[in-house]
Formats: structure tokens, sequence, C-alpha cells
């Protein structure tokens, strides 16, 4: 063969295939082959539905415990841009996919993904078919599995999964979450992020910002409102907070189940009605459980940049990344409030009875007072988002950084601004301009215009 034809060769052929396998609690066997590190990891499978970040999904450090199945078809084209990871490590078991590429085409790649999930330890399996693997986790529910390229015998990898440790009980933030108070602000925001977004304003409002397994998009964003963020620990006491004089307090994302993290929603207890409050997925749990509220486990939760949420208060539809496995119960909260319900005085088995009255209705909370139910998922009907009336305090399920996702959603932290300003219409904002905030190209298109 020639030169140019063994150039081409190597830039679209994959590596000499190292046999893998993954299998469920439930029995079920999948075959497949190595495409990341090699090794045998246990873990709660589940499934995420973005077409694009995949590189997020292996930073993000609420995938800690879990083996993710990405459900586009293809995944890595892209390759890997350092600039784009959410944290300095991944967090994730180990990774499932239709077909990896090796060979990426992007001018911001540094290296390829099977490298990247190799160089870092992640455990990854192509070659199986994800949509059957999607369609029967929807089924059966997210459960335990172990993903091998060292035991391919089916019974031995059932025997091994049996003895593993639960997912669900485990405390997986404290393990993400930082070591250190430490100071995040526009200096700290990648230079690569540069030719998308303007520049950070100058810091208006000090955040202390608790670190459950936080993705660093969310401190860009915070910092791309006007915010300067001291990031702390978990557990961090609440009166050491509030010795810091902050402006605001932010709830950050995080791994697994919210009710082993009683180091956080114990210390938000005590902030209530002190500071205003803004949380993020499991920080919109951390506030519930604060509130009085109970959580359960979702069958298979959601996870990709596509859920469709409304916003109760202003009617409007937003498409969101989510990442939980867990969700709050919106009934626990208290007795509805029928004069701010709409007369409604039961509650909806199905929240989306709410979205076709349009109404955002209000329960009566024995510790915080009035708290609103703004947000909803369109899909399945699963509440999404929470304001607290008497209190500065609100939260949603989803995740507005949008790293990866839609930026439908940025609107929360212009939100958690307008809350530390003091207004009470703080989530009542135009989606639809304040997505063109801070990018580049509003700049370049008013100036065409002018």
């Amino acid at each position: 063969m020639s030169k140019i034809s063994d150039k081409l060769l190597v830039g679209t052929s994959k590596p000499t295939r190292v046999p893998a396998k993954l299998a469920l609690a439930d029995g079920t066997i999948w075959a497949g082959y190595s495409c990341g590190a090699t090794g045998e990891v246990f873990g709660e499978v589940c499934f995420n539905t973005s077409m694009t970040g995949y590189l997020e999904v292996a930073t993000d450090p609420s995938y800690a415990g879990q083996i993710v199945t990405m459900t586009y078809p293809q995944i890595g084209n892209y390759g890997v841009c350092p600039d784009d990871v959410q944290r300095d490590h991944t967090a994730l078991r180990g990774m499932v996919v239709r077909d990896m590429c090796y060979t990426p085409s992007n001018w911001r790649s540094a290296e390829s993904f099977p490298a990247f999930l190799a160089r870092n330890g992640v455990v990854g399996i192509e070659g199986i078919d994800t949509r059957a693997l999607v369609r029967h986790i929807r089924n059966a529910g997210a459960q335990m599995a172990v993903l091998s390229t060292e035991t391919l015998d089916d019974a031995q990898l059932l025997a091994k999964l049996a003895a593993a440790p639960a997912f669900v009980g485990t405390n997986y933030v404290e393990r993400e979450s930082c070591d250190e108070p430490h100071e995040y602000t526009a200096e700290n925001v990648p230079a690569g992020h540069q030719f998308a977004y303007g520049k950070a304003p100058e810091a208006k409002y000090h955040v202390v910002a608790y670190d459950c397994g936080m993705k660093d998009g969310i401190l860009e964003n915070l910092v791309r409102v006007g915010c300067r963020v001291t990031v702390v620990p978990w557990n961090t006491p609440a009166e050491q907070v509030l010795a810091m004089h902050p402006n605001g307090v932010f709830l950050s994302n995080g791994p697994g189940d919210p009710d082993a993290v009683e180091g956080t929603y114990s210390q938000v207890e005590k902030l209530l009605g002190k500071v205003p409050l803004f949380g993020i997925c499991l920080g919109h749990q951390m506030l519930s459980k604060a509130c009085g509220c109970t959580i359960e486990k979702l069958k298979f939760g959601h996870r990709g940049g596509n859920q469709p949420v409304m916003n109760l208060r202003t009617g409007r539809v937003e498409i969101t990344s989510q990442n939980h496995g867990f969700g709050i119960v919106y009934s626990s909260l208290g007795e509805l409030v029928p004069e701010e319900s709409g007369g409604i005085a039961q509650h909806a088995e199905d929240l989306r009875a709410y979205a076709e009255a349009h109404v955002a209705p209000v329960v009566r909370n024995e510790k915080v007072g009035r708290v609103q139910l703004t947000h909803i998922n369109l899909n399945d009907g699963t509440p999404e988002g929470i304001a607290c009336l008497d209190i500065p305090a609100f939260s949603v399920q989803y995740h507005p950084e949008a790293q990866c996702g839609p930026t439908d959603a940025h609107y929360l932290f212009a939100a958690f601004v307008r809350l530390m300003d003091g207004r009470s219409d703080y989530l009542d904002i135009d989606i639809a301009q304040d997505r063109l905030a801070g990018w580049t190209f509003a700049e370049q298109k008013e100036a065409q215009h002018a």
C-alpha cells in the first residue's frame, strides 16, 4: 500500500479491539469493545440524551458513582477541548456509547475522547445497541451495573455485582466537594471562551457558594452576571458563611442521594430568611429539604439537554439541561392556599394540570411560610422549581449554566442578582432577551445596525 493509503487507513480505523461487557443488576448482559481505560467498575447505569457535550458529562461531578450511556449514536467526533471541562477530574465510573470516534475534527480539539477517557481512568464500552439499552432502563429503571474488560464470564460478573455497594444512601458529595474555601472571579474564566462571550462585568455582589460537586460553568455564569464568588466545602457551618457577610448564598449541583447530604441541608436550614438563596439541582433539593420537603428516587431520572420546562409564573417554556435521578415531592411542603392557587384546594397528581390552568400554586409551609411551585417538567409533570414567597430563596432542578445544553434558562442567574437587589419580580424575565446577553455575536449584531 502507498503512504497516502496508509495514512488514510490510520485516520479511519479503530485500534485493536479489546472485548468488554456490561452487566445489569437484573441479569441483563451487553457485550461490546473497550473504548477508554481498561479495568472493572461498578455504578448506577443511567442515560443522557444530549447530542453534544460528552466532555462536560465526563467531567461533571454530579455523575459520581454512575455509568453513563450516551444515546446519540456517535460520540467523540469533535474531540476534547480542555477549556470545556467542568472540573479538574472525572467523577463518573464508566461510559457506554454506540460508536466511538478516534479521529476527531475540530479546531479546538487537543486530543481524542477515547484517549481522554483512558488517560483519566474511565472505563468505556462501545459497539452495543444503546437504543435497546436505553429502552431497557426506561422500562426497568436505573440500576446498579458492572462494566469490565477483565471479567467476561457472565456468572462471575453478576456475582461481583451482587456484592457491590448500593448507589442509594452513599454520600458522594463529600468526595467531590473542595477541601478549602477559595475565590472565583473574572480572572478564573477560561480565556478560550472569549471567542463567544463578552467581558464579564465588574463584580457587584459577593456570593458564597456551597460546593457539593459544582461545575465550573456555574461559577463562570455567576461571574458573568456580576458576582464575586467564595467557594466553600459542602458542610461549612452556616455561622461561618454568615460571618463572610455575603449578599447571597448559592447551593450547587452535586451527585448521589440528597438524603445522605445532611451536612449541607442542615446548614441551609440555618440560613433560611437570613440571606438570599439560590439552588441548582442538588442545591434545589437541599433548599427543599431544609423546608421539610420529601425527596423521591425517580425511575430513570432526567439527563440531557432537551428537557422542556414551563415557568408557571410567566407561561414561557424553556428547553433545559438536566442531570438528576432524584426529585422533590411538592405536596409534602404543605397544604395548598386556594386563594393564591387559582382556587385549587387539592394537590394535583400530575403537575401539568397547573400548566393547563395557568396557575403557579402556593402552599403554606411550617418553616418558611408560603412556597410557590414555579417550574414543572412538561415530559412527566415532575416539579422543577420553587420560590419561597416570604423569604428570599428560590431553586430549580435543572442546569441554567448550559454546559452542555441550551441557554434558555440562563435568565436564572440574572434572577439571582435581582433577588439580591430586593426585587419581588426577580423570576419574571423575558428569556428571549436574556439569552442574548453576554454573547459577542449580540454586540456584533448591534454594531451592524448602528
